[in-house]
């Protein structure tokens, strides 16, 4: 079992925390974008009230540990590593509250790279707890908007876990999947879950537009977010998103192994 110190130590050593990749200037940027309601920064979420850029700032300090320092504006930026614990160990409150009713969920990931282990381990676990991993609208086609234009893409899934591929069927290689901050996947999922399977998830597991598409339909919704990903706090802060933990989402994928442990052994999942 992975101790709460062993965790942190993790988390410094592979800079999910800590002084992380993701630099000032782009989440000061993402701020900035969220503050004129970009819908590229929004991933969905609709938020109550206006958020200035000052506002954003001091919310992202008290929820990830980012300098609230306005001034400091370049380098790289930082996660405070005791926060990451305190949000890993609500993310497996929540898992071990849907595993005990046996509750229908959803997972997707916008970062199938860096991602798609963290979440396959926990649909896995909570399969075996007895919690339908729902599957809906797969090989379904969604039109998301990148910065090429309009591109149609397909909803798929690895092992439960809901992600995006262009055009051309399955890959044959190492491809995992498309990036996509949208939270047209989720919509068109939940959509297909309500009116082909007849039931909605209790629980959506995911990131970018998963969580914040979920959240503002009224779904509860958990998953990780970084430092430039300020719609998901907000969902947080009004209440529309139930759990984000603040983590640097870019990280290679095998360190997220020990955090699948933890919070599984945390929620008492562990198989």
């Amino acid at each position: 079992m992975l101790s709460t110190g062993a965790l942190r130590a993790h988390l410094l050593a592979a800079r999910l925390a800590g002084p992380v990749a993701t630099s000032r200037e782009t989440s000061l940027r993402s701020y900035r974008l969220f503050a004129a309601r970009d819908p590229r920064v929004m991933l969905g979420l609709a938020p109550e009230r206006a958020w200035g850029e000052g506002e954003l700032l001091r919310l992202m300090a008290d929820r990830c540990g980012v300098s609230a320092d306005p001034a400091h504006v370049s380098g790289p930026d930082a996660i405070d590593p005791d926060r990451t614990v305190a949000a890993l160990d609500a993310f497996a409150e929540r898992l071990a509250l849907v595993a005990e009713r046996r509750a229908p969920v959803l997972l997707g990931t916008g970062h199938p790279h860096r991602l798609l282990g963290f979440y396959a381990g926990l649909a896995d676990a909570l399969s075996a707890a007895g919690c339908p991993v729902l599957t809906p609208a797969q090989g379904r086609c969604v039109d998301i908007t990148t910065r090429f234009g309009v591109r149609t893409y397909h909803l798929d899934y690895v092992r439960g876990v809901a992600l995006v591929r262009e055009p051309g069927g399955r890959p044959t290689g190492g491809e995992t999947g498309a990036h996509t901050h949208s939270p047209l996947p989720v919509r068109l999922a939940l959509q297909d879950a309500a009116e082909r399977l007849g039931v909605l998830p209790e629980l959506v597991i995911g990131d970018h537009g998963w969580v914040c598409g979920a959240g503002q339909l009224g779904i509860e919704a958990i998953g990780p977010a970084d430092t430039d990903d300020p719609a998901l706090f907000v969902g947080e802060a009004e209440g529309r998103v139930s759990v984000v933990v603040p983590v640097d989402d870019g990280v290679r994928a095998p360190f997220y192994r020990p955090l699948t442990r933890y919070v599984l052994n945390r929620a008492c999942l562990s198989q």
